[in-house]
Order: C-alpha cells, then structure tokens, then sequence
C-alpha cells in the first residue's frame, strides 16, 4: 500500500451526472416544501380572515335593542354575547344590584322582590358621602363579574374580556341611598400586570355619564398606584374616546402640579422623574401631555420641561373643578 497524489488521478473521467440530479432533486424538493409551507400559510390566513368578517359581521348588529336596569330604561351602544336563550330581544331586565338578566318583565319583578343583594360582592374601599366604590377579586366573585362584562359590552365597542375574568381585579363605583348602591361605572386591572397597566377597562354607564365619574375614576386608578408604589398606565392602545380623557387628566394634574410648584418657588428642582413619582404617572404619558401643550424641550441629552407661566396661568384661570378621588377617603392597603 502507498499514499497517492492527486496528480495521480484522471479526474476528467469522473461521472458527476447523480450528482445533478441529486443537487436538483434537493432543490426541487426543498422549493415543494417552500411551496406547501407557503400554501398552508396562506390558506390559514384566509380562514383566519374569514372567520374575522364572520365575527364582524355578526357583531355589527345589536343583538339586544335597551336593558331595563334599576329606573331607567337605556339604549345598548353595540353588540354584546349573551347565551343564545337571552339574544336576540329588544328588551333585557338586568337586577342593579347582583347583574343577573332576565328576558321577561314579570321574571324582573319576581326577582326584583326576593333579591337580598343591595350592593355589589366584594369590600368597600371607598366612601365619600353617597359616593362609595367596591372591590372585586374576578376570581372569588366570577359571576358577578362575567355578568359585568357581559353588561360592559352593550357599551364598549372594542372589548373583549366577557368570561376569563379570574386574572383581574373590579373596582365598583356607586351611588349609596336607603334602598342601595347603585351601579353607575366600573374599571377592571390586571392582577399581575409586567407592563404596569394600572387599568384595563373603563365605563360609565350611559345614564350617568357628564356627572364627572370617567375622571373620578381615572384619578382612582392613579390613587391606587400611589398606595402600590407604582407609578401606572392605562392598557394601551387607548380608544379614541379613552385618549381624550386621559390626556385631558394628565394635563389637569400637572397643570396644577406645576401652579403650585412655581407658587412655592421648586420649580427648578422639579424633574420628570419627581413628576411621575409624585403623580404615579408614567414618564412616557408626561412626556406625552408635555409635548401636546409645547412645553418640552430635548438638552443635553435628556428631556426638559421647559415652562411657560403664561400657558399655566391661562390653565388654571379657566380650569373647571373636576371630580377626583380623594386620597383621605380611600381605605385601601396593599
């Protein structure tokens, strides 16, 4: 046996025809699995798609005309999935008091009579003469809060949370009187959120809207935050309804922040960072409302408020008094 060179070998007489084929057969094969890859992909976003203008379509219809909700008869805003024995129907009876729905008046009234409820489950945390708010745990109180959702959605165009409601926490706002609380709006937050959603959902129901209530509650959800050590924000994105409230607090609370701040002679020691620790309001959301009134400018590297006493001055000569939550009236502890 010896070692060869390779000038030793007559390479020209090599057949290297399989190895074509081979290299063609892989690269046909592998365009054959592209192509049924790409098939499968496809026709699933059809049917992702189709099954989206189902649900669209579908829901594009109220299913349910008015409810009938302690006095008051209201109109229902959008589509909302009650088990198919209660929708479609014009009229939907709904107790006030435990959320529970019935399609016929007389069942209502029965209801209405042997219904030991006078509040909403859960623990007051809030109380501020007939002002009161509720705190529920999703996962104690499910029913309850699955008929809120449910309740929620005649209003909500974009909401999708009907039944996993163990996750979240529901804060309750009522109207305190001899025969009750009443409902009169709701928000909902996770219970562990990573990115530091301080709310998820937000309502005020129809009939108690332009009372000041989206504010209050609003300003609860940031109270809360304060108590947690956190600083919040709402689940993003906001409706277009939701941006305008929201940018409408911020700019009260920091508006005002900044009023007594230049009245007290701290302006220069005042820092997005202090804002949003003081406030419970994330740096993002300042830097947001900042931007939207003109009063932020970039500098060495980092944001700066840049202040103008004539636009403050403007602000709070002609702010109106809003409903806030007041922090001495709430008694909830991490």
């Amino acid at each position: 046996d010896e070692w060869c060179t390779i000038s030793r070998f007559q390479l020209d007489t090599l057949d290297s025809s399989h190895r074509h084929v081979s290299l063609q057969k892989q690269h046909t094969s592998g365009r054959k699995r592209k192509s049924t890859a790409s098939d499968a992909m496809h026709k699933a976003n059809q049917e992702l798609a189709e099954l989206e203008r189902e649900h669209e379509e579908m829901t594009k219809v109220k299913n349910i005309h008015n409810i009938v909700i302690g006095n008051w008869d209201v109109e229902t805003w959008y589509f909302s999935p009650y088990p198919s024995e209660f929708s479609p129907c014009k009229t939907l009876f709904i107790c006030e008091f435990c959320l529970k729905y019935m399609k016929h008046k007389c069942s209502y009234r029965k209801h209405k009579e042997c219904c030991e409820k006078r509040r909403p489950p859960g623990r007051e945390i809030y109380r501020e003469n007939n002002l009161s708010v509720f705190e529920i745990d999703g996962k104690e109180n499910r029913v309850y809060c699955q008929n809120l959702c449910l309740l929620a959605k005649l209003f909500l165009d974009h909401k999708t949370l009907y039944y996993d409601v163990d996750p979240f926490w529901f804060y309750i706002v009522t109207e305190v009187d001899n025969e009750g609380a009443h409902i009169v709006g709701y928000f909902s937050k996770e219970k562990v959120s990573a990115e530091d959603y301080n709310l998820a959902c937000i309502l005020t129901f129809p009939q108690h809207q332009k009372s000041g209530y989206g504010k209050f509650i609003i300003s609860l959800s940031y109270e809360l935050s304060k108590r947690e050590k956190k600083v919040g924000s709402p689940e993003k994105p906001l409706s277009d309804l939701g941006k305008i409230s929201y940018r409408s607090y911020w700019t009260h609370v920091l508006m005002h922040l900044l009023s007594q701040s230049s009245k007290q002679g701290k302006m220069k020691s005042l820092s997005i960072k202090a804002i949003s620790t003081m406030t419970a309001i994330k740096v993002e959301d300042i830097l947001s409302t900042f931007q939207s009134l003109n009063m932020i400018q970039y500098w060495k590297g980092q944001h700066v408020i840049k202040v103008r006493q004539d636009l403050i001055k403007d602000y709070m000569k002609n702010s109106k008094p809003i409903r806030l939550c007041k922090s001495e009236y709430l008694t909830w502890e991490k």
